[in-house]
Formats: structure tokens, C-alpha cells, sequence
């Protein structure tokens, strides 16, 4: 099974098409490179180290809500905070 994450936009390097993100504690950098125009607060869905496509606040919050209600992200609480695409 594949699983994208909505994760929030918060550094973007566009020399390299790359840009941070966080999600809760974890802060990961991703590429940026199959979207258009990311800016800065907006949400993506992240999918092994890609941002696929940008959506919208409320559709991040209502993923992760089903995410936490069904202990989808527990997984993620131990890995390292900075990570590189």
C-alpha cells in the first residue's frame, strides 16, 4: 500500500526544487520538482520525498485527524528530524 502525507510547507530553496516541510515534530526535505508555484504555508501530499500535489488546509487537517483517529502516523514519532530527499 502507498501512503501520501499531507505535510506543510515551511523553507523553500528553488535554485534546487527542494523546499522543508513539517509534519507534527518531524521536519523532512523534499523535492518540490513535480509541482508548481509552492509557496510557503501551503500543504502538499508527500510521497517518498515528493510533494505529488498541493491541497488545501482543511483537507490536510481532515487527513490527518483520520490518520491519528486510525494510529496511522505512531511509525513516524521515532524517525530522525532532518531528513534529506
Amino acid at each position: 500500500m502507498c501512503l501520501a502525507i499531507p505535510a506543510r510547507i515551511v523553507a523553500i530553496d528553488e535554485a534546487n526544487d527542494m523546499a522543508t516541510v513539517t509534519l507534527g515534530n518531524v521536519k523532512k526535505d523534499i523535492s518540490i520538482a513535480l509541482i508548481e508555484d509552492a509557496k510557503i504555508d501551503e500543504y502538499v501530499l508527500l510521497h517518498v520525498g515528493y510533494a505529488l500535489h498541493k491541497i488545501s488546509e482543511e483537507e490536510a487537517a481532515r487527513t490527518l485527524a483520520l490518520f491519528d483517529e486510525a494510529e496511522i502516523l505512531e511509525e513516524f514519532a521515532g524517525e530522525t528530524t532532518e531528513v534529506k530527499a
